[in-house]
């Protein structure tokens, strides 16, 4: 190791360990100060309820979740709720011929069911989308619906917003990644991934049972402090299944009284699944530069609790920020695995005879096919310390393996059976090949070792506090 290598390695660990710190001791006086002391391990948080009885399925891609929302939506009963980070009103749900905008198929519902929308506002200054005057724009949209109701919401933290992605219609909730807008993306793509001008990659959750509760009472509680409507309580729907499953969220303190102290829970999640790993660590991620996670995925690394212990990860090629801070710790964890090919760094390319690009908006992991986390909450430090964000978990591992199985299926282009092996076999045997041949994986490009690691603390120092 050169002397630059050895200059950054010291001073990237000094900026990292310094921002730990801090967030530490951010955590400590709001009391949640166990989430970073490093013991806690196990399936859920203590600091959420854990519902059971519940149906989960994971629908991929928005070409699959979009038309499931848009039939609820339409068949609504009782209400119609939306919290995105943006949605556009002229947006489609589907692409069929005649298929209608997102304000018209909102427009019908709320001619019948109340229909609430509640959208970020948008950055005060326009440094990145969707800009303010975008969300007046569309809020503008809506409400010319008619009884169509939408609400922007101001209180994010400075450089930061509301990020969550969710959807209550009666007894059924989603929760996901997926945004009901094409502004950075066209969020239509589907498991296929055909040639196009970027592919998209992503999740949504669809949950029935009494979790779906809990979705709804966190809507109201935001909309009751933007709207200042206080509405019902919701109702908990009977038993839909036989899935174990917990809403975790990150809400920075002081944004809304409901959550005086915040929210961390969604962070104590991650941590408690990740040191609990005994086999298998399965990311999709839009980023990875946490080092309260990579920490402990170094950790994995470096002291494999098995023999067959495998990591897989699976980033966008070109993040559309932070590609260089998830580079650069990257980098440290091909250090920790030091070659004895435990891990596998990949992004996803688009099928057919001119492979592009397909980018990784996913927020999507698994553990030891015990555990899934799916939802809005990217790893890193905006989405687990400073944005609103939610996540659904579930430890049915039925549902985990059968979602996992599924996603390696698109991925290696191969049937259900050709991936239903032993986790640590599929990854040797056809992930490591598939990265280097024709396939729909190929290997992440450009590893950083170097400066490229010092930006995600950097950031995080900057804005992230």
């Amino acid at each position: 190791m050169g002397f630059l290598d050895v200059l950054d390695a010291r001073l990237g660990d000094g900026l990292e360990n310094l921002l730990c710190s801090h967030h530490g001791r951010r955590l400590r006086r709001l009391g949640w100060g166990e989430v970073m002391d490093g013991d806690g391990a196990g399936w859920f948080t203590p600091r959420r309820p854990v519902q059971h009885g519940n149906s989960i399925e994971v629908l991929i891609d928005g070409a699959s979740a979009f038309p499931v929302i848009a039939e609820a939506i339409e068949k609504a009963q009782k209400y119609v709720h939306i919290a995105n980070w943006h949605a556009s009103p002229d947006f489609k749900l589907t692409r069929e011929p005649g298929a209608p905008q997102l304000r018209e198929l909102l427009s019908s519902a709320a001619e019948r069911v109340p229909v609430r929308v509640l959208l970020w506002a948008g950055p005060p200054i326009p440094f990145f989308e969707p800009t303010r005057k975008r969300a007046v724009a569309a809020q503008k949209a809506f409400l010319e619906c008619g009884a169509v109701r939408c609400e922007l919401d101001a209180r994010e933290r400075t450089l930061h917003c509301h990020h969550e992605k969710i959807v209550i219609v009666d007894d059924v909730a989603f929760v996901g990644g997926l945004d009901m807008t094409a502004v950075e993306g066209d969020r239509h793509d589907s498991p296929k991934h055909p040639p196009r001008d970027l592919g998209w990659h992503d999740h949504i959750a669809r949950i029935e049972g009494p979790a779906v509760a809990e979705v709804a009472a966190h809507f109201a509680a935001r909309w009751l402090e933007i709207a200042g409507e206080t509405l019902p309580v919701p109702e908990v729907p009977p038993e839909a299944g036989s899935s174990s499953v917990q809403i975790v969220r990150t809400i920075p303190e002081k944004t809304y009284d409901f959550a005086p102290h915040g929210d961390f829970s969604l962070l104590d999640s991650y941590l408690r699944a990740l040191r609990s790993a005994e086999s298998l660590v399965y990311l999709e991620n839009q980023f990875l530069w946490s080092p309260e996670i990579t920490e402990v995925l170094l950790e994995k690394l470096s002291r494999p609790p098995s023999p067959d212990f495998r990591m897989v990860l699976v980033l966008p090629q070109k993040p559309s920020n932070g590609a260089d801070t998830t580079r650069g710790q990257l980098g440290r964890l091909l250090d920790a695995d030091d070659g004895n090919r435990r891990l596998i760094a990949a992004t996803l390319v688009s099928h057919g005879d001119d492979p592009g690009p397909v980018y990784v908006h996913a927020k999507l992991s698994i553990v030891d096919d015990r555990w899934l986390s799916v939802g809005s909450a990217n790893l890193n430090e905006h989405s687990l310390f400073n944005d609103t964000e939610l996540n659904v978990v579930t430890d049915d591992p039925d549902v985990v393996r059968r979602t996992r199985l599924k996603l390696w299926s698109e991925h290696l282009g191969l049937s259900i059976d050709e991936v239903s092996g032993p986790a640590h076999v599929v990854v040797d045997e056809q992930w490591r090949p598939a990265l280097t041949g024709s396939s729909r994986v190929t290997e992440l490009p450009g590893v950083s070792r170097r400066a490229g690691r010092l930006q995600g603390p950097l950031r995080g120092l900057l804005v992230d506090g």
